[in-house]
């Protein structure tokens, strides 16, 4: 009979043990493009749209999509934030300061942009291990399969879902899920 207490310990443990081993959402910290630290628990509260952008991609022009989706909703319930990454096609090859300069000369980009990082393979950000592994976010695996694909995060910095990069930001998807109130 001593093993059923034991076996219940061993379950009890293990939860404890996975559930202090997942990281939230609101623990992650980023550099910002002009390379200061961004710490998303100042996130709290918001939904949160997070693309992985390129400046030579057939996608590119979405910048003009996403500043407007930004300027529409941004604020204290909405953000956006712009990881540049060089994964596809290598479309992404300029500095932090390039990337910068041409999305604000060529689409007055207004909304968060963060450094360049790496958004998969060997050297994957973990903020996107999070967003792409089940093991690490909680709800479910994606694959990440182009420039511009886009990952929701409710308001308590939760996983919602993944919108393909050829969804336009202004998407009813995403318009939808912007007017729901939690």
């Amino acid at each position: 009979m001593k093993v059923i207490p034991f076996f219940f310990f061993i379950i009890f443990t293990s939860s404890i043990i996975h559930s202090q081993s997942m990281q939230t959402f609101y623990n992650f910290k980023v550099q910002s493009i002009d390379d200061k630290e961004f710490n998303f628990a100042q996130l709290k509260g918001k939904k949160v749209l997070i693309v992985n952008t390129a400046s030579e991609c057939g996608y590119t022009p979405q910048y003009a999509e996403l500043e407007e989706l930004y300027k529409k909703f941004g604020g204290e319930q909405f953000t956006i934030l712009g990881f540049p990454a060089n994964n596809f096609g290598g479309q992404e090859p300029g500095t932090n300061e390039e990337s910068q300069q041409f999305c604000q000369k060529n689409y007055g980009v207004s909304f968060p942009m963060m450094a360049k990082i790496s958004v998969k393979g060997d050297n994957q950000h973990p903020l996107y291990r999070w967003l792409t592994k089940q093991s690490e976010n909680g709800v479910q695996d994606a694959e990440l399969k182009w420039n511009f694909q886009k990952f929701l995060i409710d308001e308590n910095g939760k996983w919602i879902r993944v919108v393909s990069y050829k969804e336009s930001p202004l998407s009813e998807e995403i318009l939808d899920w912007l007017s729901q109130k939690h």
